[in-house]
């Protein structure tokens, strides 16, 4: 197959870098279509791997055409993968991302999601590709090890996990994060698009505000969700 410069319709997409690759064949290597490696690649111990991992005949030395799909960048181990399809654990704690816009957005929550033991990760429509090589990248490789669903809004999501407990992270809520105990059996953290957060019409008792000081007016989307997972996962610890 010709393997050209991604586009979302395709049914196939690819890593950039060898440490996102290495996290492709860990944990989707039956999705692997082909490893391609540049010419001055020399870490031999990310090589070992590599041929560990696939066999031979799915790894091409190939410079043009990593210089091809990397536009430029530094990169000397491309993956490229079939695009697959997840369904959330309906027994496992979820996040759900609101209509995300930025990709190096999603892909840094995903990795800190990951890092804080969340493995269920939904994103309501029409939210970013998340198989975009700029969101699988800027998850360094934790995206091959989540669950991920989408859905055509929140109320969509409710319908089908509504066991879980949502606490929607909101500027109008009344409550703060820290007063929030996290004691319910299932629960979903529901952050907001990057310029618009979550509809008004969604507030309610659960919705959870991460209070700061009055010299900024909101925090960055991945700041407060780093915040509100390591909050989370401290209580749920317990």
């Amino acid at each position: 197959m010709e393997i050209k410069t991604y586009k979302s319709s395709f049914d196939y997409s690819y890593t950039l870098g060898a440490f996102p690759t290495i996290e492709l064949l860990r944990h989707q290597k039956d999705k692997v279509i082909k490893v391609l490696i540049h010419s001055t690649f020399t870490n031999q111990n990310v090589l070992d791997e590599i041929y560990n991992l696939i066999p031979n005949n799915l790894i091409e030395y190939n410079d043009k055409l990593i210089n091809k799909l990397s536009d430029k960048e530094n990169v000397y181990i491309v993956g490229i993968f079939k695009k697959y399809t997840s369904k959330l654990n309906p027994t496992e704690d979820h996040i759900l991302m609101d209509n995300p816009s930025n990709m190096g957005n999603v892909g840094t929550i995903m990795r800190s999601s990951l890092g804080f033991e969340i493995k269920n990760f939904g994103i309501t429509k029409p939210g970013v590709d998340y198989f975009n090589p700029k969101v699988i990248r800027a998850s360094m490789g934790a995206i091959f090890s989540l669950n991920i669903e989408t859905f055509d809004s929140i109320d969509d999501y409710s319908n089908k996990y509504n066991k879980h407990t949502q606490y929607k992270f909101m500027l109008k809520a009344k409550k703060s994060l820290r007063e929030c105990s996290f004691d319910k059996d299932l629960v979903t953290l529901v952050f907001g698009n990057e310029a618009t957060g979550i509809a008004d019409k969604y507030l309610d008792d659960n919705a959870l505000i991460i209070r700061h000081s009055n010299n900024i007016d909101s925090l960055n989307v991945t700041n407060a969700v780093s915040i509100a997972l390591y909050e989370y996962h401290e209580k749920r610890s317990k």
